[in-house]
Parts: structure tokens; sequence; C-alpha cells
């Protein structure tokens, strides 16, 4: 019998995918800071309701200190996550996120006490070494051309720092669900998301907000927030049922219909034989999770 977690990832990875590839079309031309904002800014209703009928937990001070710890990581990733669509090819960035899986090893032990399988950790070791087969092609350096691509691709170093921050908002994030429960959790943590980037999307994005407003561009973040809205749900409910780890390395299969979308919709060239070593590290994972 397939584990309710694992169909649930994989719509979060498609769902999230989809989002990366209408929001790098919707960034064009437009302030990255003001295009991560609008990603969830046509969520933030869809969250709210909820919570005028949702019954509230009995929150323990670990939800708080979890929730107010990432909030300002996950901001941080938010906008760089969005340069980095901006700046790079999706071939060259989204792969580097198969490196969040290979923190995850150590952070949940040290913060959840999780502890995974051999079979569970060759497969998160593929999927890290599927990404970073995706970027060997860049330059002529060999084995080394992927560290050169991060050096000088602005995108791609920007994506290794989004891995690293997602590594512990993931754990955080796990540890707050099951503080409180996971749709109480994204209905408070989301709209206090938006609230911490406003500010700053604003100021950035000053003077454009009206020109995208006449040219469309407001009206066309609606659809990449709602792929945005439907990873986030099944993502907390996912994560909830299964480790942080073995969660977020399926999750990766974002990398595979990443790839699709680069070559089909941005004229990009992708590594799918490395997309597919990072499915046989899912696979075991699977079977040995």
């Amino acid at each position: 019998m397939i584990p309710l977690w694992l169909p649930l990832t994989v719509i979060s990875a498609f769902a999230l995918a989809t989002s990366d590839a209408l929001t790098k079309k919707a960034l064009a031309g437009h302030n990255e800071y003001l295009v991560s904002w609008l990603r969830l800014l046509p969520a933030l209703p869809i969250f709210l309701i909820p919570l005028l009928f949702l019954p509230i937990p009995v929150l323990e001070p670990d939800f708080y200190f979890c929730v107010f710890s990432s909030l300002p990581l996950e901001a941080l990733a938010v906008i760089l996550y969005t340069k980095a669509l901006k700046l790079s090819p999706l071939n060259l960035t989204l792969p580097l996120l198969s490196l969040t899986p290979l923190l995850l090893l150590v952070i949940p032990f040290l913060l959840l006490g999780e502890r995974i399988s051999y079979l569970g950790a060759a497969g998160i070791l593929l999927i890290a070494a599927g990404g970073y087969l995706l970027n060997i092609r860049r330059g002529q350096g060999g084995g080394l051309a992927p560290l050169r691509a991060i050096v000088s691709e602005k995108g791609s170093l920007c994506m290794l720092c989004v891995a690293a921050i997602y590594s512990f908002t993931s754990t955080l994030g796990k540890r707050a669900i099951a503080a409180s429960s996971p749709l109480f959790f994204a209905a408070c943590y989301i709209p206090l998301l938006v609230l911490l980037i406003s500010p700053l999307a604003l100021y950035k994005g000053k003077g454009e907000l009206r020109q995208m407003a006449q040219n469309g561009t407001i009206r066309a973040s609606a659809l990449p927030a709602l792929f945005y809205l439907i990873q986030v749900v099944t993502h907390v409910y996912a994560i909830n049922l299964t480790n942080v780890a073995y969660m977020i390395a399926v999750k990766r299969l974002s990398l595979l219909f990443g790839v699709l979308y680069g070559r089909y919709l941005f004229r990009e060239q992708g590594g799918l034989m490395a997309t597919m070593i990072m499915l046989a590290g899912v696979f075991l994972i699977v079977i040995g999770g």
C-alpha cells in the first residue's frame, strides 16, 4: 500500500515546479521583490478565512519559538529563490535544491531526533549526486565545473543559500506542526510571511506596482500563487506523516518537472539522465524509509 505522504509530496513537487515556471515568465523585466510578494499575496485570504473556523490547538512555547525563528529565514529564502529564477536558467538553479535533503541527514536528527535507514540515506545521497551532475556540463572544468558554475552564476549562488535555509525551516516547520496542526500552522505562517515581506517588497517595487497593474502582471501572478498555495497545503500534511529528510528528498521531484519546464517553455537544455539518478534515489527512500 502506498503511504499517503508520497502522493501528497508528488503533488506538492508538481505544484512547486509549475509555480516556479509561471513565476519565471512573470518575472521578465519586473522587480523580483515585488513578484515574490505577489506570488504569496493572492493566497492570503485563502489561508486567513479558515482561521475563523479552525479549532485553535493548545499552543506550547515550542510553537512560537519555531514559527518566529523560521519566519525571517523563510522571508530571505523567498527573495533569494525568486532572484535565482530571474538571474539564471531553471536547470542551473533548481537542481541545487537537491542539497537540502543532504543537509537534512543531520539537522532533523539534532532538532527532532529523527533517524533514517541506510537505504533512505543512500537515496538521499543519490538525489544530491543527481543535482550535482545536472550542472557538470557547464564549462571545461570537468568534475569541478558545477562548483565553478556556482561561483559564476549569481542565480546558482542564491539557490545554494536557499537550499541551506530550507534545511532549517523544514525541520522547524515540522516541530511547529507537531505543536499545533498542519492547517493551523499554514494558516498562521503564510499570512505572517506575507506581512514580513510586504514592507521590503513595496519599498523595492515603488513606482512599479501601478505599471504592473496596468500591463496585467498582477493578474498574471494569480496562477503561480494558486499553485504555490497547493504546494504549501500538501507540503504541511505530507511532512507531518513521515521523516523530514524523506519528504523533502521526494519533493525534489520538482527538479524533474522543473527541467522539463525549462526545456519546453524556456528552450533551456537540461540533464534528464541526472534527474533519473535522483528518481532512483527517491525509489530507495520509498522502499527503505
